[in-house]
């Protein structure tokens, strides 16, 4: 069985219609987005990087540009904290990079909600455990973003995304999807102190060994 094929019928179903709904209503604001990413940042347009989907197995993610190409001395490009420019800032504060993404809906490579899509390198860092947020198809939103979103420790984040895939519902996505405006208006959680969004996942120490008196060595 395809990995795909995991995903009930009624979460698709759901996706689509909405993406599709979506992307008609949104079309006038996206197009606008768009315009002002080649003004402000050039092209390209739009940001595309493979990420992992369900299973593990890479799909190319599309979202708007935010990052600034611009290099130090040594011609490497330089962190993304300094590249980040402030319309950049703009478009992840209010979430509107992740419009793109609903193309990515609709292919059936992602869902509305889901863990988010990491980066490929990070899938040889995960635990057997965390790995097991693979399990469903990666998300716009998802549990971990209206809970924390990057204000959370990775192992956390991961844990709450391997919740979602043992608790998923219908019932549980609509709630999810009905508080994500409420978190994005908030403005909470979009990146950690010195980073343009997270800190690097290098993978998760093994917990301490108790010591003879049953506390950490």
């Amino acid at each position: 069985m395809s990995p795909r094929a995991s995903i009930p019928r009624s979460k698709r179903i759901l996706d689509f219609v909405l993406a599709l709904l979506g992307g008609i209503v949104l079309l006038p604001l996206i197009l606008l987005l768009a315009l002002l990413v080649r003004i402000f940042l050039g092209q390209p347009v739009l940001f595309r990087q493979p990420r992992p989907g369900i299973g593990g197995l890479p799909f190319t993610l599309y979202k708007f540009r935010t990052m600034r190409d611009a290099s130090g001395a040594d011609g490497q490009p330089l962190p993304d904290a300094q590249r980040l420019t402030g319309f950049g800032r703009l478009l992840r504060a209010t979430s509107l990079d992740e419009l793109p993404e609903l193309w990515n809906v609709l292919r059936g490579e992602m869902s509305l909600v889901g863990p988010r899509p990491l980066l490929m390198r990070y899938l040889d860092r995960y635990t057997p455990q965390q790995f097991r947020r693979h399990l469903t198809l990666p998300g716009i939103t998802g549990w971990a973003q209206i809970n924390g979103r990057n204000n959370v420790s990775w192992e956390d984040k991961f844990a709450l995304d391997v919740w979602y895939v043992d608790n998923w519902s219908l019932w549980l996505d609509i709630k999810i999807l009905l508080l994500t405006p409420l978190k994005v208006l908030q403005r909470e959680g979009i990146s950690q102190p010195g980073n343009a969004t997270a800190m690097e996942f290098m993978g998760s120490r093994p917990a301490a060994a108790p010591d003879e008196k049953g506390g950490p060595l």
